[in-house]
């Protein structure tokens, strides 16, 4: 989910900077610290829209430069767990797919695309099934479930988020077309 959030940090104005404390450098400054940074409170900073304050520097012993609290806001990305989300498939390995969910990815584990056996085609970039025509590679998009959510703010790139599929309503957009069509076809025959 995104989101407009009012949040405070503390950035460093480095000494050649110190003539230009302007919301402008600060909101530079601001967006190079915290722009693809995960934090577990507001999930992943998107971008900083809007300085609003700067309190007064402070010095701190052997740094060269001026640390100054902001006020401002940011669009922040944080995935909430059970929310159904829309994605697009930007990797295929032999375990499942990862899901570009806005700025993060998600796995979508094999375990949890379909009820069918799903045969790994690393030369197609995409898993398959044995039962029907039916395959899931980089580029389609698909909608899923968050069902877990792990996030590492040291190092977000190693934060996990875990998707499903396996619900009613979930999956490749074209496998709920096709899903529909069954559904309506169905009802015209009853």
């Amino acid at each position: 989910m995104y989101k407009r959030v009012r949040l405070k940090d503390t950035v460093e104005v480095p000494p050649r900077h110190l003539a230009d404390v302007t919301p402008e450098r600060v909101k530079r400054l601001l967006q190079d610290k915290l722009e693809g940074r995960m934090d577990e409170e507001v999930g992943s900073v998107v971008s900083v829209v809007e300085v609003h304050d700067i309190g007064d520097g402070a010095v701190l012993p052997n740094r060269p430069g001026v640390y100054y609290e902001a006020d401002f806001d940011a669009i922040t990305f944080d995935p909430q767990m059970q929310e159904v989300v829309d994605g697009t498939v930007v990797e295929v390995v032999e375990f499942g797919a990862f899901v570009g969910i806005g700025p993060v990815d998600g796995l979508l584990h094999v375990s949890q695309i379909s009820d069918e056996y799903l045969a790994y085609d690393g030369e197609n970039q995409q898993l398959a099934s044995t039962e029907t025509n039916r395959t899931l590679g980089v580029g389609d998009e698909v909608r899923v479930r968050i069902v877990t959510k792990s996030v590492d703010e040291r190092n977000p790139r190693d934060s996990k988020i875990g998707l499903t599929a396996k619900q009613p309503g979930l999956g490749k957009h074209g496998w709920l077309e096709e899903e529909r069509q069954q559904r309506e076809a169905q009802m015209e025959g009853n």
